[in-house]
């Protein structure tokens, strides 16, 4: 029976380097995609749009900006709740945003790297 030689698994230094490259390249570019949704802002509405908050891709909340009519000072649980609702809905899409941002870079493998 022949002897193989190498190293366990079949991996050969080769492949290790090159795997060990396109790692640092996802980083890199995970890095650059993590500044660039940093510096996006999404606006998300509540109210039919009489609630709208800016969110930065950071989590940073930017603005609100209030209708006249939904000011109610006879009612200011349902002012609340509406800058509740925009604010839960931006973030929501930042977030969605940074994960199809990460998967269009790890290529779906849910952030981890392929080893």
């Amino acid at each position: 029976m022949a002897k193989r030689g190498g190293y366990p698994g079949g991996m050969v230094p080769g492949n290790m380097n090159n795997l060990m490259k396109q790692a640092q390249r996802m980083q890199r570019q995970m890095e650059e995609a993590q500044k660039n949704l940093e510096e996006q802002e999404v606006t998300a509405a509540a109210g039919g749009g009489a609630v709208e908050v800016t969110v930065t891709g950071g989590h940073e909340v930017k603005k609100v900006k209030l209708s006249p009519e939904v000011v109610d000072p006879d009612d200011i649980e349902m002012l609340e709740d509406l800058i509740v609702a925009a604010t839960n809905e931006a973030m929501r899409q930042v977030e969605e945003a940074s994960q199809k941002q990460m998967a269009e870079i790890t290529g779906g493998l849910g952030g981890s790297l392929p080893f």
